[in-house]
């Protein structure tokens, strides 16, 4: 069967001006074209995610050459091969991290970054893989490096990074503790695997997880920062480690360093998006030799709270920045 011609303009999603939900506009945009060691994606579904809101505030620009449309994560088939590409074939079922332009009927991501879909997935499941799977394996197991029989402490745990989190820790044999913002979720949580959820409204996480008979935790998956980081020190046990990958209650805060100090505490963190194409080959890599056997096998799998056309790309993200979701949301693409 002779492969679908490739249209020379396509739809997406653009951000207009810094601002809310509504400065996402549809617009008709080229449809790029893969460099050397590129593929070209005819994208099916694509991934919502915090940084995205980020970037629509003009808080998070695109890297250097990377397209400024939305949109770190998609799946689809592929449509075109850049010179050098071996690997992939013309037609394949993929998904992919992309530094920008998700939130488009095409999307170009560098081969290295991309991976097969996983055997039975929809494209909806498979677009939510990409960045949280990929964000929480190197954060967690290479930054954080948990090890079975651990206790790892996940703030957010509702969310698309926190579902994943509880999920792959779980798989992989360490005990898990959340932090989230209801009922509903902490129930949700424990439902995914989660030992033990933290309301953290009702709860203070610091005194619960001191008074746990373990007297503190191994890791902790802080996106929250701000007054999160002096609590988070207290909760660590010697030789603890901090990951930090978001600071949604500020980015400054104060640090006792005499306990970082005695307990011999490691603190770390990083971003995904600025990291060259080189290292983001090398993750995918990793992911797919220690995360695909657990998403094929259904041990695991994303979890999707809502999917939406593309041209409502702006109630997507006004649901995100609600926080009434539990796991990911997801841009449908016809």
């Amino acid at each position: 069967m002779p492969p679908t011609p490739i249209p020379s303009s396509m739809r997406a999603v653009e951000i207009t001006t810094p601002g809310g939900p509504e400065v996402l506009s549809p617009t008709t945009r080229p449809v790029p074209q893969p460099k050397p060691g590129e593929v070209l994606i005819r994208v099916h579904a694509a991934g919502v995610n915090r940084p995205d809101v980020v970037q629509r505030l003009g808080q998070y620009p695109a890297p250097p050459g990377a397209s400024d449309l939305p949109g770190l994560e998609v799946a689809g088939t592929i449509a075109a091969l850049g010179d050098g590409v071996s690997g992939f074939n013309l037609g394949d079922n993929v998904c992919a991290l992309l530094p920008g332009g998700g939130y488009a009927q095409f999307a170009v991501a560098d081969a290295g970054s991309c991976l097969p879909m996983p055997e039975g997935f929809s494209y909806e499941e498979a677009a939510a893989i990409p960045e949280t799977f990929f964000t929480v394996w190197h954060n967690v197991f290479e930054r954080g490096a948990l090890q079975p029989g651990e206790t790892l402490l996940i703030h957010g745990g509702s969310s698309g990074i926190g579902t994943t989190a509880i999920q792959l820790a779980k798989a992989k044999g360490a005990g898990v503790i959340v932090t989230a913002g209801s009922d509903e979720k902490c129930a949700a949580c424990v439902k995914l695997g989660a030992d033990i959820a933290i309301n953290y409204r009702t709860q203070d996480f610091a005194e619960v997880v001191r008074a746990l008979p373990a007297k503190g935790i191994d890791v902790i998956l802080d996106m929250v920062g701000g007054d999160y980081f002096p609590r988070n020190l207290k909760c660590l046990k010697p030789d603890g480690r901090l990951v930090v990958i978001a600071f949604l209650k500020g980015a400054k805060t104060e640090a006792d360093l005499g306990q970082i100090m005695l307990k011999r505490l490691t603190v770390t963190g990083s971003t995904l998006r600025s990291r060259d194409v080189a290292f983001k080959a090398r993750l995918a890599a990793a992911v797919h030799t220690h995360v695909w056997p657990d998403l094929t096998a259904r041990r695991i799998s994303p979890l999707i709270h809502r999917t939406f056309p593309l041209d409502q790309a702006a109630n997507a993200h006004a649901l995100m920045e609600s926080s009434a979701h539990i796991g990911k949301i997801v841009l449908k693409i016809e």
